[in-house]
């Protein structure tokens, strides 16, 4: 487990990436994407994150982070998938207008059970990707390669029309999240 949460630099900003399990069509309903927005906030008010970028996707995340000199981007992230995963499962099956509850739990239950780092349900794939920005060209790539995705998905013509990135922050707009731009 430990190796999915490897940031070599410990001041260094990360690009990351994570998908859920069997990349389950997930956040197709706002009332999850909500939940990965308020952990977000959380761990920006209490756990050190400072967010440059993020987009919420159908079944995946990409953020643009680090964490302050206080806490580990890895602790953060760590936290952040064992909160999300827990409080979206509860939502799905707490949600009586799910059509795809049965089947979402039981890919969810179905991976638990492969994976002994699991108690019941594995929602997050392991694997995160982070890619350490390291110049103004990778940040200005992994930047419109994330506000991008939803405009690619043909979810919105234009990035900064996507509630739930960090694109529209970047226009000069407010947000949903806070985000500190990066230069």
């Amino acid at each position: 487990m430990s190796r999915n949460y490897k940031f070599n630099n410990p001041d260094g900003i990360y690009f990351i990436s994570f998908a859920t399990v069997e990349w389950v069509d997930v956040f197709t309903r706002n009332e999850y994407k909500n939940i990965l927005i308020e952990s977000l906030k959380h761990c920006q008010a209490e756990k050190g994150l400072i967010l440059f970028a993020f987009v919420i996707m159908s079944n995946h995340v990409h953020l643009i982070a680090k964490a302050n000199e206080e806490h580990s981007l890895s602790d953060v992230l760590r936290d952040f998938k064992k909160f999300t995963s827990k409080a979206i499962v509860k939502a799905i099956k707490d949600n009586p207008k799910e059509s795809r509850k049965d089947w979402m739990l039981k890919i969810f239950k179905e991976a638990g059970e492969k994976n002994g780092n699991n108690k019941n349900y594995q929602f997050w794939r392991q694997n995160n990707r982070p890619i350490h920005v390291y110049s103004e060209a990778v940040i200005e790539q992994k930047l419109d390669y994330l506000h991008q995705n939803p405009v690619k998905d043909g979810i919105v013509l234009f990035a900064k029309d996507y509630i739930y990135s960090s694109a529209a922050n970047y226009a000069g707009l407010k947000g949903v999240l806070v985000v500190k731009i990066l230069e």
